[in-house]
């Protein structure tokens, strides 16, 4: 599998974060590091761009719990773009797919 990395991009809407690779256990405390970073401010959206993602286990979906969490911690919003089909089942089987918007990518996200 390839290590995670995480990209930030900026938007008029909120910042994009690209993530590539694997999201699991010893990966995803980056992700909750980098989103302690994160300056979100009300009516902003957060968004996940999961394009890249090879794998989520149950720490990456917590991971992805942290970032809504920080989202609506600072009244902005979050959406899941380009999911991919693996880790859209396991958000479907577990419910989480009525939590987090899902878009088909980051572009559709950011105009929504």
């Amino acid at each position: 599998m390839t290590p995670l990395k995480i990209t930030t991009r900026d938007t008029t809407t909120g910042p994009v974060l690209e993530i590539i690779g694997a999201l699991d256990y010893p990966s995803a405390p980056e992700l909750r590091d980098l989103l302690t970073t994160l300056t979100l401010h009300p009516g902003q959206r957060l968004i996940l761009d999961l394009a890249g993602m090879e794998f989520c286990d149950s720490s990456g979906i917590t991971a992805l719990i942290a970032a809504r969490n920080h989202a609506q911690a600072a009244k902005a919003d979050i959406a899941l773009a380009a999911v991919p089909a693996n880790t859209l089942r396991i958000l479907t089987i577990v419910g989480l797919d009525r939590v987090f918007a899902l878009y088909p990518d980051s572009d559709t996200a950011a105009r929504a």
